[in-house]
């Protein structure tokens, strides 16, 4: 009999607790009743009106609201709970990682891929650039044998 008694007032405590955490997030704390029936809301008083001579010394009570609190679960002991949130976090970590590493490689391979562009680019240029100076140095040869026939040789008409 004892134990069903410690049972139910535990279960009353926490059902209490429970809903009194509730109502703090959710909605203003509503009057208490107790088994007497005994309204313990405070009257409010409107200015110019007619109040009862019991209720005068009475002040209006604000309802108090405890400072807020975190509710968190605290960490399971179970080794298989531990374990799934371990590798959960692992896997995460993981991933973050390997999207770190794929980002760090594009970003490599977008720098090699322009530096190999301007590289062909000014390859390209030089090689127009040796091409448009032979084709000179083969004009200038050309005008300078040319030059040497007209000066040493007979010209035909």
């Amino acid at each position: 009999m004892t134990q069903i008694r410690t049972l139910l007032i535990g279960t009353a405590i926490t059902a209490f607790a429970a809903s009194a955490a509730m109502a703090q997030t959710t909605q203003p704390i509503q009057p208490v009743q107790h088994a007497a029936g005994a309204n313990l809301q405070a009257q409010v008083q409107t200015p110019g009106a007619d109040v009862a001579p019991a209720a005068q010394g009475v002040q209006p009570v604000q309802p108090v609201t405890p400072a807020p609190t975190n509710l968190t679960a605290p960490g399971s002991t179970d080794p298989l709970v531990q374990k799934r949130e371990a590798n959960a976090k692992a896997s995460a970590e993981y991933r973050a990682s390997k999207k770190a590493s794929k980002a760090e490689l594009k970003q490599q391979q977008k720098a090699a891929k322009s530096e190999y562009k301007e590289q062909v680019r000014d390859a390209k240029i030089n090689m127009k650039a040796d091409k448009q100076a032979a084709s000179n140095e083969t004009k200038m040869n050309m005008q300078g044998q040319a030059g040497e026939q007209n000066d040493g040789g007979e010209v035909k008409h």
